[in-house]
């Protein structure tokens, strides 16, 4: 395990979840008015972007608490329980961790979805 400062493991938590935040928005504004186009009879790239809406949020959840899963459990070995107690970077790494998986989806998302014409 790494050791990085306090600050620093705020520092990469805090960009994180800003990322998020920013590109998060920027995907429900694209998906919204996506299906709004789309009307009732959605076509079939419309139909494989609103099934990914579902199957990648449901991924996203899962490998996030696997991650936190398991980065709680080697810092349980690694240092004891206690230790979670007086020093918050175990829980920072878990937190980061668990991140990851949703910003990585999120954030390509955002990347892709800019660059998609809507059907009208």
């Amino acid at each position: 395990m790494k050791q990085t400062s306090l600050f620093d493991a705020w520092w990469r938590n805090s960009m994180t979840l800003w990322e998020i935040g920013f590109a998060a928005p920027q995907v429900i504004a694209h998906r919204l008015q996506r299906m709004a186009l789309a009307g009732p009879r959605p076509g079939l790239s419309d139909q494989r972007e609103f099934t990914r809406m579902g199957q990648e949020k449901a991924e996203a959840f899962a490998e996030s608490l696997v991650a936190m899963g398991l980065r709680m459990w080697q810092g349980q070995l690694a240092s004891g329980a206690t230790v979670l107690a007086h020093d918050m970077r175990p829980w920072l790494a878990t937190m980061a961790e668990g991140m990851k998986p949703v910003h990585r989806r999120v954030t390509a998302n955002a990347r892709r979805l800019s660059g998609v014409k809507h059907r009208r």
